[in-house]
């Protein structure tokens, strides 16, 4: 990518509400990982370098680490997630800190109490409270600047749970009687039966059709032309639901269908064409 097409993307980005920055500075980042739980050893760990952007970065020298543990999970810090820290920063009540607590680092929240003892404070009713003491050699390694997550993996079913109400929304906004004509104006290319599949999977996309049911969908058709020399017969529908072709038409790959070249194509432009005909209004 060159630089005027990345100006063009981030132009791009701004006129949609985003705020995009360019990483340019790099960030140490340390392959170990510290606990937020009991105080543990992260030992000698090999340091890589992220880039960051420089908007983002304090005026001192900063860090990154990746959390385990759970005990900060009430200020929003989960195991998996990467911490930016400042070193060198001064520490204040509720500040998130990194110490080095006789040789073994910890992260949470630094507190004074009414004496003015300072305490390491976990964010979670599961973990207590400690003191620093006096006896112990202690160092204050950084103040957590940000949290940078990873992006979560979502379910696959619960995405289908948003697809199949989003399908049950863009069938209720079909009428009938546009599924009736899309069927009569696209019967004519259909030379073969299973090209009905191409019809099929378009009513599916737009939950029409419920997936899967292709004695449904034969029911359909037969209704609506009864007379056509190509009707669709349900095993031989179900049997092109393979490879890409089980993928919503946007999806369609001609490498991994279970037809090519021209029969490709024309069950490609069955497909088109049946949902130009339902956009219609």
């Amino acid at each position: 990518m060159n630089e005027q097409e990345l100006k063009d993307i981030f132009e791009l980005l701004e006129a949609q509400g985003w705020k995009p920055m360019l990483c340019d500075t790099p960030v140490p980042f340390y392959d170990g990982r510290v606990p937020c739980g009991k105080p543990n050893g992260v030992g000698e760990v090999e340091c890589e370098l992220a880039m960051m952007s420089r908007e983002y970065l304090p005026m001192n020298r900063v860090f990154m680490v990746t959390v385990t543990g759970e005990s900060m999970r009430d200020a929003n810090i989960f195991a998996g997630d990467v911490v930016l820290v400042e070193s060198g920063a001064s520490v204040s009540d509720g500040d998130i800190v990194l110490v080095n607590i006789d040789g073994e680092c910890t992260l949470k929240t630094y507190c004074e109490d009414e004496n003015g003892n300072p305490w390491l404070v976990p964010q979670n009713p599961e973990y207590d409270a400690f003191p620093l003491e006096e006896n112990q050699s202690i160092y204050v390694a950084g103040k957590v600047r940000q949290i940078i997550r990873q992006a979560p993996r979502i379910k696959y079913k619960s995405c289908m749970k948003f697809i199949k109400a989003a399908k049950a929304k863009m069938a209720e906004e079909i009428k009938p009687v546009q599924v009736t004509r899309a069927i009569r104006e696209v019967a004519p290319m259909v030379e073969i039966g299973r090209q009905w599949y191409a019809v099929c999977r378009v009513l599916e996309d737009a939950g029409v059709v419920a997936e899967g049911d292709y004695d449904g969908f034969c029911q359909m058709v037969r209704a609506e032309v009864p007379e056509h020399p190509h009707l669709p017969v349900r095993d031989e529908i179900m049997r092109m639901a393979t490879q890409s072709f089980k993928k919503p038409v946007g999806m369609w790959n001609e490498l991994y269908a279970p037809v090519q070249g021209k029969r490709y194509k024309d069950y490609l432009k069955i497909a088109q064409k049946m949902q130009d005909l339902l956009e219609k209004q």
